[in-house]
């Protein structure tokens, strides 16, 4: 049974790789997801920039992305991790495949959340003489704010989830900590420590986005 403290000292570091990994994954990810997102929803045949060849290519790699494992995409992209942050190994080059396999999620995320927006409120807009850009700001994403919300908690949760996954192939993290010392030295307190934290973590993700997400829904 290994001590608190000496179980304090190895989670402290690994839970702070994960929050470190988790953060700039999220943030890459929601700004390449939203772009991809707001083109997918705007480009379709009928919306306010109707460019079907560009929908369809749009959601070719979307789909492509989406459908490789985690654990392929991550070793498939170890030369791109490697030129862009100089290593592809440790948490920072894990950040590279987190963002690039969450962002395509989030796209189809945003792209929900903004296909729930009533398309009479569009239209409104438009014979009020709105630009796209107003609709897109001022109308679509207003109205859709809620969703987007509840749609990018899930998206940092699957990011954590996937960081874990990165663990095993030298991504750092609460991952690594388990596959090391739970499953390879056989010490089960430690695996169940790393289980219990990544709960909590869940469960916060879900709490706060829950929250903030019933604060901005007018309806």
């Amino acid at each position: 049974m290994i001590e608190l403290e000496r179980l304090f000292s190895l989670m402290a570091p690994s839970l702070a790789e994960t929050l470190y990994m988790v953060f700039f994954s999220t943030l890459f990810s929601a700004i390449g997801g939203f772009l991809l997102g707001v083109l997918l929803v705007i480009t379709e045949k009928g919306h306010i920039m109707p460019m079907p060849k560009l929908n369809q290519a749009l959601g070719i790699i979307v789909n492509i992305t989406r459908s490789l494992p985690f654990i392929i995409l991550i070793i498939a992209i170890f030369p791109l991790s490697k030129f862009i942050v100089g290593t592809s190994i440790g948490s920072t080059a894990a950040i590279v495949p987190l963002s690039i396999a969450a962002a395509p999620f989030a796209a189809r995320v945003v792209e929900s959340s903004l296909k729930e927006v009533s398309w009479g409120i569009i239209e409104a807009s438009m014979a009020f003489g709105a630009t796209r850009l107003q609709i897109i700001t001022r109308v679509m994403l207003p109205e859709a704010l809620p969703s987007l919300i509840l749609g990018l908690t899930i998206t940092i949760i699957n990011i954590l989830g996937y960081s874990a996954m990165a663990g095993a192939i030298g991504g750092g993290g609460i991952g690594d900590l388990a596959i090391r010392y739970g499953y390879q030295r056989f010490q089960t307190d430690v695996l169940i420590a790393t289980i219990l934290v990544l709960i909590v973590i869940v469960q916060a993700i879900q709490a706060g986005g829950n929250l903030l997400a019933l604060k901005f829904d007018k309806r």
